[in-house]
């Protein structure tokens, strides 16, 4: 199983997850030239912005092991770009969902990072 091929399947299993949960998704994978945002999502009045971690194993550690101070400015910056181009002016908030194994299973779903 190739990376990408993984990444689109957690992915896709975060977006259930979220769906279950109550959450509007907006987007998978919105992209600008600059920036990448996994998932955008809404509950309430509020957007989230979502990054997902896989790891097959899980000697690979937690997925959030890896939301890094690097990966918290990309983050935010492609929540900055998204809000400035869909004009949003309410709430908005990183969030990070950790899925793991080869049956995708999600471990861990976080918001508040910013």
């Amino acid at each position: 199983m190739s990376f990408i091929g993984s990444g689109q399947q957690a992915e896709s299993a975060v977006v259930t997850h979220l769906v279950a949960l109550g959450y509007k998704v907006l987007f998978k994978n919105w992209r600008t030239r600059r920036c990448e945002i996994d998932i955008v999502a809404s509950k309430g009045k509020c957007v989230y912005f979502v990054e997902v971690k896989y790891r097959q194993q899980a000697t690979q550690g937690s997925g959030f092991d890896y939301i890094t101070a690097k990966k918290l400015k990309q983050m935010r910056f492609g929540a900055e770009m998204w809000v400035s181009e869909y004009r949003w002016t309410g709430d908005y908030c990183l969030a990070a969902a950790e899925v793991s194994g080869t049956d995708f299973l999600v471990t861990g779903f976080e918001t508040g990072f910013l």
